[in-house]
Formats: C-alpha cells, structure tokens, sequence
C-alpha cells in the first residue's frame, strides 16, 4: 500500500530522533572530563597583575 509510505518514514524519522537524542543524554552524563590543570594556576595568578 504506497498510500501509508509516508507514515512509515515518520516513524522511522521519529525513531531516530528518539534515539540519537536519548544517545547524546547518555553520553554527556557518562562520559567524566577531567578538569584542566591551567585553572588552578589561573586561580592563584590573579592577584598578580603587573601594572
């Protein structure tokens, strides 16, 4: 039935949406950054400013 072509492509494109956005939650929540190590000089180099 050509007629319902259109519904299965909805569908599909539904499913993907679903499932690369259900796919990106999962990987920034699990993935764990380490923090960089240039913060902490930046931190302790504020009070340095040579004007």
């Amino acid at each position: 039935m050509p007629q319902m072509a259109p519904i299965n492509w909805l569908s599909l494109f539904i499913t993907f949406v679903i499932s690369l956005i259900i796919f990106s939650t999962l990987n920034y929540f699990f993935v764990l950054y380490q923090p960089k190590k240039s913060s902490i000089k930046m931190k302790s180099n504020i009070n340095n400013w040579s004007w």
